[in-house]
């Protein structure tokens, strides 16, 4: 499925997300850490900029901008796969608190699925070299091996289950020989139940459903550390690996 040409191609590397213990609890307690920070900004918000927290009055603001809103997201989220500055999951949540679940959620994939299609085609059209000077060189090692071997399956389990630099990995998995519009569709229903949860999320907190929104939050950031550190045993269950 995928050319054997693939350059740089590394049969003996292992999926393995991170390479020590060390690095697995850094990353638990970064997870932790970004939990917390929400939390603390949702109570400064509610306390300091109540407007913010009113969604009825937010999203009639937003709404008075008409089409330019929904545009302008789509935009950012099509950038942040492109450019990266901004987890995709963080832009969810916010369209999910402006615009509402559903919305939110339709938002969403939109721009996530015109950046991933920039990203494949950016790579296919200029090759290896732009990849590299893009991706970091962890991502390069860890996952360039991989996607060379995964075949449709196995980058379909990359994107269902949160944890995994994705926006990085359509830029790698543009290197392949796989029809476009085939992994442009992969990203797109692979990525849609965590950024339909996360829209949910972010609707639930701006109609102060605070408990629901944090319980999704909290629930995503579980899964997507079970997803990094069981990459391997995940592919093995579909046949990849």
């Amino acid at each position: 499925m995928f050319s054997s040409g693939y350059s740089n191609y590394r049969p003996e590397l292992q999926v393995n997300v991170f390479e020590s213990a060390a690095a697995r609890r850094r990353f638990v307690v970064a997870v932790l850490v970004a939990i917390a920070a929400f939390g603390g900004l949702t109570m400064a918000v509610r306390t300091y900029a109540p407007f913010l927290t009113d969604a009825t009055e937010l999203r009639e603001f937003v709404a008075g901008f008409g089409v330019v809103a929904p545009l302008v997201f789509v935009a950012i989220q099509a950038l942040q796969v492109v450019v990266a500055p901004i987890p995709g999951q963080v832009t969810g949540l916010v369209s999910g608190y402006l615009f509402g679940a559903v919305l939110g959620t339709v938002y969403s994939m939109v721009g996530l699925t015109i950046g991933s299609t920039v990203a494949f085609w950016l790579s296919r059209r200029y090759g290896r070299s732009f990849v590299e000077s893009v991706v970091s060189d962890d991502v390069m090692e860890t996952f360039d091996a991989f996607v060379a071997d995964a075949g449709l399956v196995g980058l379909f389990v990359v994107f269902l289950v949160p944890g995994p630099p994705d926006d990085a990995i359509c830029f790698l998995a543009g290197l392949t020989d796989v029809d476009l519009w085939k992994l442009v569709v992969v990203a797109f229903v692979g990525r849609t139940p965590a950024y339909a949860l996360v829209n949910v999320s972010g609707a639930s907190l701006a109609d102060e459903n605070v408990v629901l929104g944090m319980l999704l939050l909290v629930g995503l950031a579980v899964a997507s550390i079970w997803g990094l550190l069981n990459r391997e045993r995940v592919l093995s269950l579909v046949g990849v690996r």
